[in-house]
């Protein structure tokens, strides 16, 4: 099932926006060059009088008013990048040293530009909200977002997004009812203690030594302190400490992730972190400091219009479903939805290397299928 309109519109332009966009990623709230792109482009669309957009910080808010709404429909796409150095060796590599669209968040922008291009020359019969969204990959954009006047005054009555997939074929798309993506927080613990002479251990606190045991005792949180009829991932990514090979550190930082399946397990782990810290401070003879970054809540996408998505997607002859699982991946647009019913579903890309990886290199061939399925979702919605 596919509309002739939808078969004959062009997605080819969207390849090269996605390539454009894929050179210049920004970090959360530091989209200023990304925003300047999107807004060179909207700002160019036709038929202006049932289309307006507005800024709110680095992000865009653009709403198609329809021809006989009954509701708003709201899209979200996410538009920053991640502090990574690319290793791609694409001809379209990013030109920000340190920072790479390694999650998608390009395909993402260059698919909801085609959608919204397509509804620019076809006037939709309900509203459309698209909501360009900055900083999901932190500090969160989506909660302030979700909190400002600009949005609240186009306030939709139904939220979608997609992330895509690397392990998934182009051509596929999966989600499911229900808990899709975990709560998360970040974790940053910092350490200080007395550094010295590595030739007078006695007279120093190494904290080296106090992460390392620290590290060590965080692993059991999972194994020993959550039920194993329920989930939880605590990872630490990152320790750095001290300055030279025989100079005792005075100082150490670990950093990390806690993901969980419900927020009473999120509590639970925070707690045990908390405890631990103490002891090490005890055993150490040393200051602790945790810090909790970003915090985002759970995907649940809700009953009704997942289980209508789905069904409509089984229809069509151009997008094989997949049942998806429960994913410990973060994702702000929980916030979305915990105000607004809607859902989010994966989007299949073929890559070889996944998410927040280097290496990472989507098949385009997904923007074409994606904007067609989104076009048919509005249309039939």
């Amino acid at each position: 099932m596919s509309g002739k309109d939808t078969l004959a519109f062009n997605t080819e332009p969207f390849i090269k926006i996605r390539k454009d966009l894929h050179q210049i990623p920004e970090l959360g709230f530091q989209e200023v060059k990304t925003q300047r792109y999107l807004l060179n482009y909207i700002e160019e669309l036709p038929n202006k009088d049932w289309l307006e957009w507005k800024t709110w910080r680095t992000g865009i808010l653009v709403r198609l008013g329809g021809s006989s709404p009954t509701r708003t429909i709201g899209y979200r796409t996410d538009i920053d990048g991640l502090p990574i150095e690319e290793e791609t060796a694409l001809p379209f590599i990013s030109e920000h040293p340190g920072m790479m669209h390694a999650c998608g968040h390009d395909l993402h922008m260059s698919i909801a530009l085609g959608v919204l291009t397509y509804f620019s020359g076809h006037q939709p019969k309900d509203n459309l909200l698209f909501v360009f969204q900055p900083a999901e990959e932190g500090p969160g954009g989506a909660k302030p977002m979700l909190e400002s006047e600009e949005f609240k005054s186009w306030k939709p009555d139904r939220m979608v997004a997609l992330h895509i997939a690397p392990e998934l074929p182009v051509g596929t798309v999966g989600t499911k009812t229900g808990f899709l993506f975990a709560n998360t927080s970040e974790l940053f613990i910092d350490l200080k203690g007395k550094g010295g002479h590595a030739a007078y251990p006695h007279q120093a606190n190494d904290m080296v030594i106090a992460a390392s045991y620290l590290v060590t005792q965080l692993q059991t949180i999972v194994s020993r302190n959550v039920s194993p009829l329920d989930s939880a991932v605590v990872t630490i990514g990152k320790i750095a400490g001290g300055t030279k090979q025989n100079i005792i550190a005075e100082n150490a930082r670990i950093e990390g992730t806690i993901r969980t399946l419900t927020i009473d397990s999120m509590h639970l782990v925070k707690e045990r972190i908390e405890g631990m810290v103490k002891g090490i401070e005890s055993s150490f003879d040393c200051e602790l400091s945790i810090d909790y970054g970003a915090n985002y809540c759970q995907v649940f996408n809700s009953e009704a219009e997942t289980s209508a998505f789905i069904d409509f997607v089984k229809e069509l002859d151009y997008v094989k479903f997949f049942e998806s699982e429960k994913a410990m991946t973060g994702e702000d647009f929980g916030y979305f939805l915990e105000e607004i019913p809607g859902f989010m579903f994966w989007l299949g890309v073929g890559s070889e290397h996944g998410l927040h990886s280097s290496k990472l290199n989507p098949n385009e061939d997904a923007i074409d299928c994606a904007i067609r399925l989104l076009i048919d979702y509005v249309k039939g919605a």
